[in-house]
Formats: C-alpha cells, structure tokens, sequence
C-alpha cells in the first residue's frame, strides 16, 4: 500500500513485558507526532522467546529473537516491527529496511547483586549468571574468582534468579531495566571502559518493509539522528568482525555536535582484550565503524 497513511498500524512485537514496554515507547512517540493514527500490537512469538532455556549460541540460527517479527512484515501480518537493536543480524533482511533508530536508552551495564553492592562485595567464588560471553569475559576480568554460569530468561526472571538465591549475581543493561520497571533492582552501574556494552545496546530499530513509502514517511518523524550514528558505528564494527551473539565483541559511541567517537573491545580465550578507539566525523560513522575491526583483526582476532 502506498499513499495516505494507514488509519491503523499495526506494530509487530515480542510478547516479552520489555518487548511490550519497548514497543509502548515507539507507540506514544509515533502518537505525539502522529495523533491521527491508531496503533495496534500485533504480538510474534519468536524462537528465542519459544526456548527459554537454552543458550542463544545453540538455538541453531542468527535472529532468535527478530526473524519471526520480519517474517510477520514480510507476509503482510504487520507494517512495523519493534526491535531491541543489539538482537538484530547486522546482514540487513531483503525487502526491510530500519526505517527508524528512536532516541536511545542508558547504554551501560548494570550488576544486579542486592542492595548497594558492587562488584568487589561479592564473595570468592560467588556465582554470576548470565547467557553473554562479553559479560561473563568482563566481569572475570575484573574478579577472576567468580563462578559464571549460564542464565538466561526475560529481565524478570534473571532478577528474580538473584533475588530468590539461585545466584549471586547477574549483569543485565540499565536501559532494560528501567524500561521494565526494575530500576530498583540496580545494585551499582558498572562504567566505560571496563564495561562497555554490546553493539547497539539500548537502541531500538523500528523496521518496515521498504516497498511501504506510507509507513516510512510516519516513521522518519521518530528518527534520532544522534542514535543512528552511534548504532551504525556500533554495527559495522561487529559487521565486519562478523561477530553475532557468540563472540564476545563490545562498543560504544558517543556523538557530541558533529564530532563521534567510538571505543571497541574483544575479549579473548586467554583472558586478554583487544581495545580500539576512533574519533572522527559523524556523517563517517560505519566507516569508523569498519576501521576499528580492521584494527582488530590486525592485531590477532578472527
């Protein structure tokens, strides 16, 4: 369909309650903007959501948590799908384009540990549950006597593992956090360098089929240019490591009038980590992007 908008836009999405919390955020910017269009959530269960359990690096394919919301814009169930931007495959989907990068969320890492402890409170040997390679690589770092295991689930039910005592800790993004109403199970911020996030952390992709001018048209007014400059430096960095979910790959930008900057890390088997820094122009994002993991594949990471 092409033309006018549509009266009502269906907006394709987890049933997560972050997935569903994410997608409220799009809705209310599209309606301030937007007031004449009705928006309906059209909910997609996706691979990730149907297993649980099991570590993503198993579940056999790149896009556990996206590729089903693709398939309901490509058969025509929804015209815009919500996703949180670090789950998507950095290789774009035939026929989608991110129509727009909202205003992005507290990028940083959070411990989730009790109240008002950090990272240094925890006993030697305490248990640290997470599903991520890049947090358990982070967090042994700077405690090598943790125990990191396998933890994985919706925010809830990792903060709810802390808190019961299944485990001592867990390491989760602040973003999510708050966006799921959890803000007070924060025990500490956990800061740049250390700590830098997963590529696009925090950052929402809205996406739409790119045949849809109607849709895209409604969708730029959302568009933060700040956000999708810092996202594409973070992306074509992992790009072109061709890094997915198992690799354990951070970065961070940051975009200050027109000038962005942009810190990567790789954490490897023996421990160590391999850091890049690039500063330059904001309209030469994924460019920096691309340099910072030439960079680091010259230096010994494939």
């Amino acid at each position: 369909m092409s033309g006018a908008a549509p009266p009502v836009l269906r907006v394709a999405t987890r049933g997560t309650p972050l997935a569903r919390a994410q997608t409220d955020l799009v809705i209310a910017a599209l309606r301030r903007v937007h007031p004449q269009v009705r928006c309906e959530p059209v909910v997609v269960r996706t691979t990730g959501d149907a297993d649980p359990t099991r570590p993503i690096t198993d579940l056999g394919e790149r896009g556990v948590f996206t590729k089903a919301l693709q398939d309901a814009l490509l058969d025509g169930r929804a015209d815009v799908a919500v996703h949180s931007f670090k789950d998507l495959p950095t290789e774009p989907a035939p026929g989608l384009v991110i129509a727009a990068v909202p205003t992005r969320g507290d990028p940083r890492e959070a411990l989730v540990a009790g109240p008002g402890r950090s990272l240094a409170d925890l006993a030697s040997g305490a248990t640290l549950g997470t599903g991520s390679p890049r947090r358990g690589a982070q967090a042994l770092r700077r405690r090598p006597d943790l125990n990191i295991v396998p933890l994985r689930g919706s925010v809830g039910t990792r903060v709810a593992a802390q808190r019961e005592g299944r485990i001592h800790a867990t390491i989760m993004a602040v973003a999510g956090l708050q966006r799921a109403g959890l803000d007070a199970a924060i025990s500490a911020v956990l800061e740049p360098p250390d700590f830098l996030p997963a590529p696009a952390q925090a950052a929402l992709a809205v996406e739409a089929p790119a045949g849809r001018p109607d849709v895209l048209a409604l969708l730029a007014a959302i568009e933060d240019p700040a956000a999708r400059a810092a996202t594409s430096a973070e992306r074509a960095f992992l790009h072109d490591l061709q890094g997915g979910c198992s690799l354990p790959a951070a970065a961070l930008a940051t975009v200050n009038d027109d000038e962005l900057a942009l810190d990567t890390a790789v954490y490897v088997d023996d421990g160590g980590v391999v850091r890049t820094h690039r500063r330059g122009p904001v309209d030469q994002a994924a460019a920096l992007g691309r340099e910072a993991a030439a960079e680091t594949v010259a230096r010994g990471v494939t």
